[in-house]
């Protein structure tokens, strides 16, 4: 199957945490590998991938991530670069969701994928499994993820708020699948 740039106009917008705007995706990878940069050497090792998916709550196997990661280090090199973690997640976006080009029946299917995505996210956050993200919850994640926001609790608490449509302090499922619909910026 061939992929046009027509077919890329007309493709749905995708709920996952993929964006559209390649500038956009960029600065999201960059501030994501710097993250996971924990001591700021331009390069991420494995140890410090595996570390930064277990905060996630996402412990993968050493050897096998080794082995998956291996393969993108650059010779000489200690772990990934930036390029060389933007390949990976190529790889990945593609195997995992599609890539850009999506399947021939993408539009069927897509919905049920994109739902099942964003009751995994939902449940990173929804730490006590009672089906809502309360600010102390919001603020945990984000305390792991590294973020300074995770520090004010002022902030998590104005960052419920904005999706808070029913006004009851907490993010239900509905009202977070909202929210990232609104993140997603659709292709031009």
């Amino acid at each position: 199957m061939e992929c046009n740039n027509e077919k890329k106009k007309v493709s749905r917008q995708s709920s996952s945490f993929r964006l559209r705007s390649p500038s956009l995706n960029a600065l999201r990878l960059q501030r994501i590998f710097d993250l996971f940069d924990k001591n700021g050497d331009g390069f991420i090792t494995v140890e410090e991938l595996s570390q930064a998916l277990s905060r996630l709550g996402l412990n993968a196997d050493l050897s096998d991530l080794k082995s998956t990661v291996e393969s993108y280090i650059q010779p000489g090199n200690t772990g990934l670069n930036f390029d060389d973690f933007s390949s990976l997640h190529k790889t990945l976006d593609d195997s995992f969701f599609g890539g850009a080009c999506g399947e021939e029946n993408e539009d069927s299917s897509s919905s049920a994928e994109d739902e099942s995505d964003l009751a995994e996210a939902f449940k990173v956050f929804d730490e006590n499994g009672d089906g809502f993200i309360s600010a102390r919850e919001l603020q945990a994640v984000l305390k792991k993820l590294g973020l300074p926001e995770g520090g004010e609790m002022e902030r998590v608490e104005k960052m419920i708020v904005s999706v808070d449509r029913n006004q009851d302090g907490r993010v239900d499922f509905f009202e977070f699948k909202n929210m990232m619909r609104t993140v997603v910026i659709p292709s031009s």
